[in-house]
Order: C-alpha cells, then sequence, then structure tokens
C-alpha cells in the first residue's frame, strides 16, 4: 500500500469534507482525467482510475469510517481476515478482530447482529446535467433530462432467477448466509460466524441465471424525466429529484437522482446574486444633457431619464428587475452601468464644431478635470 496516495489527497479535499464536497471534487477530478479528454495519455487514465478507486471508499460511509481509522488496511477486501505472516503489528503474528472474539464469547455487541443480505435497501443516487439559458434560471422552466440508472429486471423482478425457475437454498451455508469459522487467538481457538462467499449472505443460490441480466437482478437503462427548475436557480446548483436513482435492493427505494445545472452567459446581463448588472452606451450629448433610454430587462423594455451631467461609470438601479430569491418570496434589482462612448471619424465640419464648444468651456464645466489638474499643481510645487 506504500505506493498509493491518500485518497483526501486524490480528491483535494480535507479528511473532514462533506458528502457534497467529495462528490464535487470528484466530478472536477473526473472529468479533468477522463480517457475521453485524453485519448492516449496513460498517465491521465492511471489518475482516473486512481479518483474513482478514492471516491468509490470515501463516498461510502462504512469504507470511509473504516479507512479513517486503519487506512488501506482498513478497506483492503482481506480486512479482518488473519495473517500468518509474523510481524504484521500483532505480537501473536496474525491480525485480530476484536470485534470477532467478543462475537464469540458473548453474541457480539448488540447482540452480535450482521447486516441481512435480504433486508430492504436503498438504492444509490445518480448525477445528471443539464444546461440553461440565463432567462431560463432566471424564470424557472420545464426541461427534459435524460440520464443512466440501473433498475430491477423486469423479466425476473431482480432475483437473477430465469423465468420459471427458482432460487436454491444454499448447500453451504443451509440457507442461513453465515458459516462458521475457526480463528486462533491469544484467547485461543474460537468460533466466529462470517458471511457465507457462495450465497454472499443471501442465504440463496441461482442454477439458472436469467438471460437478460445474467444472473445480476438489476440493468442499466437509459430514463428521460422532465423536472421543473425553479426561478433564480443558479450555476453549479444541484436539483435534487426524489426516487429517480439506481433501484433499491431487495425492494427497498430507489435513489435519488442529483441535477448539475449550468448556466449560459448572457450577451447583455451578468448575475451578481440575485442582482442583474447591464452596461448601456451613451453619446457625449446624451450624457451631458441628459437622455430619456430604453433599458433591456427580464421583464422586457423599460424606459429611464438619464440627468444631465450623467459621468462614465455612473450606476442606477432599477428596483425589482434582478432575479426571483430561489424558492422564496422577493426579487434582486437590476443595476445600469454608463458608459459613455466618444464619436470616431467626425468629418471636418464636426471637428470645427467640437473645436468651438471646448473653446467655450470653462474649468466650471468639468470639475474633476479641474480638481486633478489643481492637485498635480501642489504636488510639484
Amino acid at each position: 500500500m506504500a505506493d498509493k496516495r491518500d485518497y483526501y489527497e486524490v480528491l483535494g479535499v480535507q479528511k473532514g469534507a462533506s458528502d457534497e464536497e467529495i462528490k464535487k471534487a470528484f466530478r472536477k477530478q473526473a472529468k479533468k482525467y477522463h480517457p475521453d479528454l485524453n485519448p492516449g495519455n496513460k498517465e491521465a487514465e492511471a489518475k482516473f482510475k486512481e479518483v474513482n478507486e478514492a471516491y468509490e471508499i470515501l463516498s461510502d460511509k462504512d469504507k470511509r469510517s473504516r479507512y479513517d481509522r486503519y487506512g488501506f488496511a482498513g478497506v483492503d477486501p482481506n480486512f479482518g481476515a488473519g495473517s500468518t505472516a509474523y510481524g504484521g503489528g500483532n505480537p501473536f503474528g496474525q491480525d485480530i478482530d476484536i470485534g470477532d472474539i467478543f462475537n464469540s464469547f458473548f453474541g457480539g455487541f448488540g447482540g452480535g447482529q450482521r447486516r441481512n443480505q435480504n433486508a430492504p435497501r436503498r438504492g444509490s443516487d445518480v448525477e445528471a446535467s443539464l444546461t440553461l439559458s440565463f432567462e431560463e434560471a432566471a424564470k424557472g422552466c420545464k426541461k427534459e433530462v435524460t440520464y443512466q440508472n440501473v433498475e430491477s429486471c423486469k423479466d425476473c423482478n431482480g432475483t437473477g432467477a430465469a423465468s420459471g425457475t427458482q432460487l436454491k437454498v444454499c448447500s453451504e451455508c443451509n440457507g442461513t448466509g453465515q458459516v462458521i469459522a475457526q480463528k486462533r487467538t491469544p484467547f485461543g481457538v474460537v468460533q466466529t460466524s462470517q458471511t457465507c462467499e457462495k450465497c454472499r449472505g443471501k442465504g440463496k443460490v441461482i442454477e439458472k441465471p436469467c438471460p437478460k441480466c445474467s444472473g445480476v437482478g438489476r440493468i442499466r437503462s437509459t430514463r428521460t424525466v422532465t423536472v421543473t427548475v425553479p426561478p433564480g436557480i443558479g450555476q453549479d446548483q444541484i436539483l435534487n429529484i426524489g426516487g429517480h436513482g439506481n433501484s433499491g435492493y431487495n425492494g427497498g427505494p430507489a435513489g435519488d437522482l442529483h441535477v448539475y445545472i449550468s448556466v449560459k452567459k448572457h450577451e447583455l446581463f451578468e448575475r451578481k446574486g440575485d442582482d442583474v448588472w447591464c452596461d448601456i452606451p451613451l453619446t457625449f450629448s446624451q450624457a451631458a444633457l441628459g437622455h430619456e433610454v430604453i433599458v433591456p430587462t427580464l421583464d422586457g423594455k423599460a424606459s429611464y431619464q438619464v440627468h444631465p451631467g450623467t459621468q462614465p461609470g455612473d450606476i442606477f438601479k432599477l428596483r425589482g428587475k434582478g432575479i426571483q430569491h430561489l424558492n422564496s418570496k422577493g426579487r434582486g434589482d437590476q443595476y445600469v452601468r454608463v458608459v459613455v462612448e466618444v464619436p470616431r471619424n467626425l468629418t471636418a465640419e464636426q471637428k470645427k464644431i467640437l473645436k468651438q464648444f471646448e473653446d467655450s468651456c470653462s474649468p466650471n464645466n468639468y470639475q474633476k478635470r479641474s480638481s486633478f489638474f489643481d492637485k498635480v499643481k501642489k504636488l510639484f510645487n
């Protein structure tokens, strides 16, 4: 295990990272090293496998708990099975599972109950991506999302056995799903109950596998679902669609579908929180004399009276013209930034008129300019 990197390091997260942080980090790393984006790149392929291995462990609560406690040994398939090599950190020459000792003498903690492989279990969650226009994200919409999930095989109803056949009681464990194994410990030889490998704890085995699912009882399928996007959703936010993930086991509920939102950039608008920003160009004379301008908003056109003497970079606000607050009432505002455009390609007559205008101006017409040169004079005097 010495050549392996810490799983948290692989995904670039801290040890105490939340499930959502781990999932987001995995998506980022998996996209970066995906073979489709790095054809023929062996290093990227190795990284991709490393990222998937790390996510497989850290996304599973039980495996993550064992990894946090015991490191790589805790998620090794042979963890707790014992070792015949001396010197594995155990003076008796083997790894001892203290839980097994208690199970043997006292029935284990909490009555020695083990996980019932035939009990209903919830299916895992699946992910999909959805790209929205700026307006769709702001106002909400209905969109179709196509994704892949795992469902119970309808031909065998999830049993894995071919139609018309029955599951057979496991001959190894006699249908209990558990087998008795002996293990040498410092207290002597003790007996422990272990999951039967032949039936994997189910107590029954398949004699004739279902041809559609090859005995697995589950098949991968492509589904399309219509989702309701709420007004105000933003970039990288997630829609959770309950019950549309992978099918559960033994009649357990299905997992959820997580839809990751991506919002296209708008040619006029920019989003900051729930506020909308845009620039509006004015001519020199419009800014100087004042002008009624038509401003584009998410609700259509709006009229605004620009006051005389408006300066480049001035900002005015249209209250309530922004984006609706997600899952609540009220909206943000729209902020409009003034851009004064200097005319180009002037004719001789236009230049003459502008020169006459400039000559007619006094320092009182340019407060910022006068203030600036006053400061310059003080600086050098």
